[in-house]
């Protein structure tokens, strides 16, 4: 069975967007920690500068992953990625199907009954490879649920000092996690922690 793994990038105490939701500080290593290009692939392709180190840890993460899992609000920042997220199918938890979608040809897939459901069938699409989630809110939806099996948290070299936490709302705290698998980038140390099943 194919497993759930959050990715995010947050300040070293603890943050995924500033105060004024920008996400620059804590994302800025993705375009500017190094030489190595990375090209992300999908229908709005990007194309990363990142450390040797960062590199070999973005490349393997990328390959084990066949589809993705988000929230609404994540999907409206990243304007639905031009209809084709580069992980493969993504699937977005939601309230309400947003106008103009789904879109022809598009592999952004809506899912209003719920987290367990929007896991199921990102599973399914994945064939599998992992899934990747994106969202602090779906991350901790996951976690709380007990659906999630890694973290993938990228450290960025910065303090914010407030705005939007990772892990602000979690239920059935403590969360016991496994030993962690540490590389250390440039500006940026990538761990990667199992969630240890109660």
């Amino acid at each position: 069975m194919s497993k759930v793994v959050a990715i995010m990038s947050m300040s070293l105490d603890g943050f995924v967007a500033d105060r004024d939701d920008g996400v620059g500080e804590v994302f800025d290593w993705y375009f500017h920690s190094g030489d190595v290009e990375f090209g992300t692939g999908g229908s709005d392709p990007m194309t990363f500068k990142v450390s040797a180190p960062s590199a070999v840890h973005l490349r393997a993460l990328w390959s084990e992953l066949g589809a993705v899992l988000t929230g609404r609000r994540t999907f409206e920042v990243a304007q639905g990625w031009g209809g084709h997220h580069a992980w493969g199918p993504a699937f977005v938890v939601t309230h309400q199907v947003p106008d103009g979608w789904p879109r022809p040809g598009s592999t952004v897939h809506f899912v209003t009954d719920g987290i367990e459901s929007a896991v199921q069938q990102a599973r399914a699409a994945a064939a599998g490879k992992s899934v990747g989630v994106h969202g602090a809110d779906t991350i901790q939806q996951l976690l709380n649920a007990g659906l999630l099996d890694e973290l993938h948290i990228d450290v960025a070299a910065v303090l914010l000092g407030s705005g939007i936490r990772l892990f602000d709302q979690l239920a059935g705290t403590p969360a016991i996690l496994g030993n962690p698998t540490v590389i250390a980038g440039d500006g940026v140390t990538h761990l990667r922690y199992p969630v240890l099943k109660a």
